[in-house]
């Protein structure tokens, strides 16, 4: 089945492409893969970022969209991405970046496409486990910037995940939220006081 994917602000797709024809945006961007590119790069595939700020005691999440990552591709392949921000005067451009979430992106996006289930793609920041995860929504109607991961939502964790949770491996919300929050929150050490 086809993804979903929801349609970017208009402000934040006009951002990234100002950036991308700037070539002081680019070359401050310090991407080697961003500079060395021959021929057009277009951003594609906006995905809203959020970021789970908490899972509560009877299981629910608090996230917050945090911003729009477009991967920018050149030719057949993203070499880079874009980042936007909300501020008080709209959706303006943040930076470009390239690492091993791109081609994991791709990699998680791909196996997504080959579900039986039609999703809407997202991704989900865990900051307390430096996490990122490809959230795929289970409406693919929704608002891509509202809502938090429905029990029956996928998470699929982006390459390189943390020590002990299988990169590209789809899991249920409910079967990942809670290793994840377990995993995030700090334990006491024996003998410390309470």
């Amino acid at each position: 089945m086809p993804l979903h994917v929801p349609p970017a602000p208009a402000s934040a797709l006009r951002s990234v492409l100002t950036a991308l024809s700037s070539p002081t945006a680019v070359r401050e961007a310090r991407t080697p893969s961003l500079l060395g590119v021959q021929g057009p790069a277009s951003p594609e595939l906006p995905l809203p970022v959020h970021v789970l700020d908490r899972v509560t005691a009877d299981g629910g999440t608090a996230t917050r969209l945090a911003g729009w990552r477009f991967l920018i591709r050149t030719g057949d392949r993203a070499v880079a991405a874009a980042d936007t921000v909300l501020t008080a005067d709209g959706w303006t451009f943040s930076r470009f970046f390239e690492g091993p979430y791109i081609a994991s992106t791709e990699l998680a996006l791909r196996q997504a496409e080959a579900m039986a289930q039609p999703y809407q793609p997202r991704l989900l920041s865990v900051p307390g486990l430096y996490m990122l995860a490809l959230w795929l929504h289970g409406d693919p109607t929704a608002d891509g910037a509202t809502a938090h991961p429905a029990a029956t939502d996928l998470l699929v964790p982006l390459a390189p995940a943390p020590p002990g949770i299988a990169a590209h491996r789809a899991h249920r919300v409910t079967d990942l939220l809670p290793v994840l929050t377990h995993r995030a929150t700090p334990t006491r050490l024996l003998g410390s006081p309470a």
